[in-house]
């Protein structure tokens, strides 16, 4: 099987809307591998801040993008045979993966490393441009929405239930923030890719989420 004749389910969407859920879910009902691109430029950002990168240095952010020594196993992500699942998801982390996730060079460098994960039997993979960008023929473009207001409570959600102190007015300031820099970068903006489906889950939860997507793929199959 050639790499393109391979499948792949690109979900994009902005941060906290539930795609990194929903994508894990229905790679683990169809048996495809699972790539979650967003994890790649927190690794990045995780790296360079326990290196004291200089962050304005794009350079040297590329440099560490290139030869990032990740994997995905079991659902956590590793970085350098440490897992920093719950390390990568802490909010200075995701700031700092936003603001150099708009660096043209930062981002050439995880191409390769995305474009590496389309393997047999298929690919779900989820981000801000897997369906623009990283696999624009994909059978199946997903863009997985929700209101500012639900996804600041589903975040709120998430780090209390991790021990993690959060406080639900800087959420939505934070996430209004990431989503005026996703939407207006001058590189891969975060919009929905040409012919993609538009799903809003604000008021969905994730097994309904799951079942459109996979009906969703099922009708693309056949045409």
């Amino acid at each position: 099987m050639s790499t393109h004749s391979i499948p792949v389910i690109a979900i994009d969407g902005p941060t906290a809307s539930g795609k990194g859920t929903v994508a894990h879910r229905v790679a683990d009902k169809l048996g495809f591998h699972y790539l979650d691109s967003g994890a790649l430029y927190r690794l990045t950002a995780l790296s360079a801040l326990r290196r004291g990168t200089d962050l304005a240095d794009e350079h040297a952010l590329a440099k560490l993008a290139e030869h990032l020594p990740c994997s995905f196993t079991g659902g956590n992500v590793i970085l350098s045979h440490e897992n920093v699942s719950d390390a990568i998801r802490a909010e200075l982390v995701g700031n700092t993966a936003s603001k150099i996730a708009a660096l043209p060079s930062v981002r050439h460098a995880l191409v390769g490393l995305q474009l590496g994960f389309r393997k047999a039997p298929g690919l779900v993979a989820d981000g801000r441009d897997m369906g623009t960008v990283i696999f624009p023929h994909a059978p199946l473009k997903v863009f997985l929405t929700a209101s500012v207001a639900a996804r600041a409570e589903r975040r709120y959600k998430q780090l209390i239930d991790k021990g993690i102190p959060a406080n639900m007015e800087d959420l939505l300031m934070d996430l209004q923030a990431r989503d005026d820099r996703d939407t207006h970068r001058a590189i891969a903006p975060l919009v929905p890719a040409e012919g993609a489906h538009v799903l809003d889950t604000s008021h969905m939860n994730a097994d309904q989420a799951v079942d459109e997507v996979l009906k969703w793929y099922a009708a693309a199959m056949k045409s």
